[in-house]
């Protein structure tokens, strides 16, 4: 391995590590209770580092927001000839919920708990749905052609991004009432379903590849 490979592995492995001593720190104390010196003390690396690393302290809750971000507009992206983007995401959301996929909302009780006792991050996570509707939005525009002012891409994917809001926001109640996954998943797909099949008549034929 190459000297940059190993300066990328290394890089990696600290940010991992970083990552895991402040989550185990969060769930301890709460979010809101820890410092970002607390943290680098536990990974044994100089609080510069953490915020090179995570410039935000919510950051380091959210660790997987990238993926989360781009996760409808990448499924739109790699919808298959002749599927809608509403096939699309309605496979995707139901694949993810089977494989109680984190981005998905399976986050565990612990976790859960941490996000809804602290403000702070139920605002972070709200954004973070705001982003991926926006990137929704930008991808059903190069789905379909549309105009930069044409608002139904907009509209689209406020809707589909809301289904999906709805969704997590269910996975999370079900998990905070101390249900296990196999059950929330059994739910939540069943629920998924249902919240799909309404926008057939609307949305059964927009942006198909």
């Amino acid at each position: 391995m190459t000297v940059t490979g190993l300066r990328e592995v290394k890089k990696r492995e600290t940010r991992q590590l970083i990552s895991d001593r402040a989550t185990g720190l969060f769930l301890a104390k709460g979010f809101e209770h820890t410092t970002i010196a607390e943290i680098a003390e536990a990974a044994r690396v100089a609080k510069k580092t953490v915020t090179n690393y995570f410039p935000r302290k919510e950051d380091l809750a959210f660790d997987h927001q990238e993926e989360f971000v781009e996760s409808l507009a990448r499924t739109v992206v790699a919808r298959g000839p002749g599927e809608s983007a509403l096939g699309a995401l309605r496979s995707g959301c139901l694949d993810a919920i089977a494989r109680q996929d984190p981005v998905a909302g399976f986050a565990g009780p612990e976790f859960s708990r941490m996000i809804a006792d602290s403000p702070t991050l139920s605002v972070c996570l709200r954004s973070l749905h705001d982003l991926r509707e926006d990137n929704l939005a930008a991808a059903l525009v190069a789905a379909t052609g549309a105009t930069a002012g044409d608002i139904t891409p907009r509209a689209a994917a406020a809707v589909f991004g809301g289904v999906h809001r709805v969704v997590f926001a269910r996975i999370q109640e079900l998990t905070l009432a101390g249900r296990g996954g196999p059950e929330i998943a059994a739910v939540a797909g069943e629920e998924a379903e249902q919240a799909f099949a309404l926008l057939e008549a609307s949305f059964g034929d927009y942006a198909r590849a």
